[in-house]
């Protein structure tokens, strides 16, 4: 799959429903440019600023005569506050009738400890916990989707090879999710974050198997997740950066994993996939369904408390 094509490859997407999160920039920008091109019925474009989506969106439609004329539709959502991921699925459901793909992209890494509106360590809160909302408010819309006549319903969890970084012993610090984790470093909180996402979507695959639910790496992308103020521990300082900023390449070329995600008829239900469509299970936990079952206990007792309705029957 070196050589996929968003133009060749991807296929009509007439009368499709999409929703993208993290949209304003980087990977996200670059997914709705690509789905833009081929004719879905509506794009939502989740950000947090409405502001920086509209810029996104000028450059979008920029790009095309196709782009130009799509259903482009910004859609407010703040990831690190749960009521926010309530307003914005609540408008979806309330908007359309079907809603076809979903990708989980937004995220921030290496941020400053800190926490959510909620009170989760801000990169778990943010990465995962509020995609697992999103995900379980959106899933009856998915579900009557996937029921119609030649649908394909995906959900693509951008995460990162960083998940394989055994900063935990256990994987996943269940115990300390509702403190900053101070003195932890951020990359290593990036990596359990990132971990939670490829276990969501393997137990998403396994619960609702009509429904194509995927992992993925990027690569390595320069996008804004690694700038601005971050946790500049040695990590970070002496590796990360130099090494996004030397061999990064262009989220144009990044993102072509997760639209390989998207349409391709080779995936395996609940994988994790590196670029460019290559499988890739061989971090400790990747394959970890007991670690996966325990974060969608944990998973489903926290949403609950925080009045969300609880996992849709397949």
């Amino acid at each position: 799959m070196v050589g996929f094509s968003q133009a060749r490859d991807i296929p009509s997407l007439s009368g499709k429903v999409c929703l993208v999160t993290g949209a304003n920039s980087g990977l996200g920008e670059a997914t709705v440019t690509a789905l833009a091109q081929h004719g879905p019925e509506k794009i939502y474009l989740a950000a947090r600023s409405q502001v920086r989506a509209e810029e996104a969106l000028e450059r979008i439609r920029a790009t095309s005569a196709a782009a130009q004329s799509a259903n482009i539709i910004f859609l407010e959502l703040d990831l690190s506050s749960l009521e926010s991921v309530k307003t914005a699925a609540a408008r979806v459901n309330a908007e359309v009738d079907r809603l076809d793909i979903v990708h989980l992209n937004a995220g921030v890494a290496s941020v400053p400890a800190s926490l959510t509106t909620e009170g989760y360590e801000v990169h778990f809160g943010t990465n995962y916990i509020g995609h697992a909302l999103l995900t379980q408010l959106l899933m009856p819309k998915m579900l009557k989707t996937a029921a119609l006549p030649n649908a394909d319903v995906r959900i693509i969890s951008v995460s990162s090879s960083y998940h394989r970084l055994e900063g935990t012993s256990d994987g996943i610090s269940f115990d300390k999710l509702k403190t900053t984790m101070e003195g932890t470093g951020g990359v290593v909180l990036y990596a359990q974050a990132t971990l939670a996402k490829v276990l969501f979507a393997r137990e998403l695959a396994r619960r609702y198997p009509g429904i194509t639910s995927l992992s993925m790496h990027p690569g390595i992308v320069k996008t804004e997740i690694w700038k601005g103020k971050k946790d500049a521990g040695l990590l970070m300082r002496a590796f990360v950066r130099p090494i996004v900023s030397l061999i990064g390449v262009t989220p144009e070329e990044g993102v072509k994993t997760q639209l390989w995600c998207t349409v391709s008829r080779d995936v395996k239900n609940g994988a994790y996939y590196e670029p460019i469509g290559k499988a890739n299970m061989r971090g400790k936990f990747t394959e970890d369904d007991k670690l996966a079952g325990e974060l969608w206990r944990w998973t489903d007792m926290e949403l609950l408390a925080h009045g969300a309705p609880g996992w849709a029957k397949a």
